[in-house]
């Protein structure tokens, strides 16, 4: 698996989800998230879940907050290092997920990114840490005004994605997807290969090539170029 992370950091979420797509995977990238701030590196780690549900006014007050068992809290002093944090907040930006002070426990305790389908509170700050997040908008309302934490470490949707704990993620400073475990290894060593050819073709093109029969590579003569290049390159 770490070889697989590393190669992971190297592809876009673009190319993972063509090569899931050539696999009949057509809902895996996290739909209307963003990155809170552009990290210039890929986040990549197994999924560790938090879902949200409606929230009920005799049961969410600030009051709690007050027990360390509150799954929101108890999520963030369990993600394992190396993990994505991936909350199901209902597609509803009305109430932040999280804020600063959260995310930066997130952060010293080793977690790979976090993402949401809801809102960030403190997002200018949360912007500035050296851990990848990315969420739908800003957002400064508790999360207690409109969700409730319920649960940690089951299937979940996020923006309309299926994510299973230990499903692998992938963010770039466009999107996040979501690879299923059993996939990972064989999907980061296509995308490798795709990505070699999209620098080649993409090379091309800037020298003012045709894309026809280059991308995609229809005419062998282009894959005869792709190799000569390829082995010129190191790649």
């Amino acid at each position: 698996m770490p070889e697989t992370i590393e190669k992971l950091r190297t592809v876009s979420v673009a190319t993972l989800a063509t090569a899931l797509f050539k696999r009949g995977f057509r809902n895996q990238v996290i739909q209307d998230v963003h990155p809170v701030g552009a990290k210039g590196r890929n986040m990549v780690g197994p999924a560790f879940t938090l879902r949200y549900m409606p929230a009920r006014e005799d049961r969410n007050t600030l009051a709690a907050f007050r027990n360390p068992e509150h799954p929101q809290r108890h999520a963030i002093e369990t993600c394992p290092p190396g993990a994505v944090l991936v909350m199901d907040s209902r597609k509803d930006a009305r109430a932040a997920s999280a804020g600063d002070i959260l995310i930066t426990r997130l952060m010293t305790r080793g977690a790979e990114g976090v993402v949401t389908d809801g809102g960030f509170r403190d997002a200018m700050t949360i912007a500035t840490l050296d851990i990848p997040a990315y969420h739908h908008r800003p957002s400064s309302p508790t999360n207690l005004t409109h969700n409730e934490a319920i649960d940690i470490n089951v299937p979940i949707g996020c923006g309309d994605a299926p994510v299973f704990p230990g499903d692998i993620v992938v963010g770039d400073d466009d999107c996040v997807i979501v690879i299923p475990a059993h996939l990972a290894d064989e999907i980061a060593t296509e995308a490798v290969e795709m990505t070699a050819y999209e620098d080649f073709a993409l090379e091309k093109v800037k020298a003012g090539e045709t894309i026809i029969g280059l991308y995609p590579a229809t005419k062998e003569e282009n894959l005869e170029r792709f190799a000569a290049w390829r082995k010129q390159n190191g790649r």
